[in-house]
């Protein structure tokens, strides 16, 4: 794999050091104070920067009128499958990576991780998700306890590809379109955190529809924000469904993020009418770049699936 970071700012290349020992540090205080033999052997076998700042073409332009900035994107591969669980050891490092970037400025740009075993990764290798292939081709390792490659990619046929790509699009966009009938429904009955709810489930699954149409793999994750800069580098069309140059838009936006457990759980969370009627139509412009992409994904893969059946 790759270890080269030539290509990246000398001030990239600093704030990637920054970082990866971030995540060592809190990688170690979440294992150590465990009394169990597994716990205590956990290690992190790789840490991967995949995407844009891998590939190149990365975009850093928080000022501009659009305001879009790529974030470094890593995997995190670790020994154990128990070492996976967000909240039980990633959790501290989320709320860290962001305090980091949003209060004490040490970092500049957005960090977003996943975190899989080796077995997980090769197995995703294994079935062609496209996911695992691109961080297999374009990944750069920023630390490896071993060499142990990664399994050479197995990329399904194109007729095995297309009937993927459809069984997801099939489920999980009438999946996104139903709750965004429920958040109309719940707006008309006046029920403003059942409507913020099910808006969140509308976005969160149109996410899911694009990751997996177009690259068979999504983060389980609720996270609307992460879900969003994950879909974001497949296609720029995602980006301007989200206004974010005024504060008060990304406010809006933080809202709905914080519907899927403050709108069902906290009596103190609110959000009036006209937040909602704004943040639906964002939705429903996500919804039309989402339907957008995957069909025309659909649409290549029947294309070269009739040209070598």
């Amino acid at each position: 794999m790759k270890t080269d970071l030539d290509h990246l700012p000398a001030n990239k290349q600093r704030e990637l050091e920054r970082v990866k020992a971030i995540v060592f540090e809190e990688f170690e205080d979440a294992i150590a104070l465990g009394t169990m033999g597994w716990k205590k052997k956990g290690r992190i076998d790789k840490i991967i920067l995949y995407g844009s700042y891998a590939r190149g073409g990365w975009v850093d332009e928080p000022h501009t009128a659009k305001g879009y900035r790529s974030d470094f994107d890593l995997l995190i591969i670790v020994n154990d499958k128990r070492l996976t669980e967000k909240v039980d050891f990633w959790g501290k490092l989320d709320d860290r990576l962001i305090r980091e970037l949003a209060i004490d400025k040490t970092l500049h740009t957005p960090v977003n991780f996943i975190v899989h075993t080796l077995q997980e990764v090769n197995d995703g290798l294994a079935h062609g998700r496209y996911f695992f292939m691109d961080v297999a081709k374009d990944g750069i390792a920023l630390h490896e306890f071993d060499e142990k490659p990664l399994h050479t990619p197995k990329p399904k046929t194109l007729e095995q590809a297309l009937a993927m790509a459809r069984e997801y699009f099939e489920e999980w966009l009438p999946s996104a379109q139903s709750f965004h009938r429920g958040y109309k429904h719940a707006v008309d009955d006046g029920d403003l955190k059942k409507a913020a709810f099910d808006l969140h489930q509308s976005a969160e699954r149109l996410y899911h529809t694009v990751l997996l149409v177009s690259t068979f793999y999504t983060p389980h994750v609720h996270n609307l924000a992460f879900l969003r800069t994950q879909a974001e580098r497949i296609d720029m069309r995602l980006v301007d469904a989200w206004p974010r140059e005024r504060r008060e838009d990304r406010a809006r936006f933080e809202k709905l993020k914080e519907a899927y457990v403050k709108a069902r759980y906290s009596k103190h969370y609110r959000i009036t009418e006209d937040e909602l009627s704004w943040l639906g139509g964002c939705v429903e412009e996500l919804g039309r770049a989402v339907q957008a992409i995957c069909s025309e994904r659909i649409a290549e893969l029947e294309a070269k699936a009739s040209v070598h059946p």
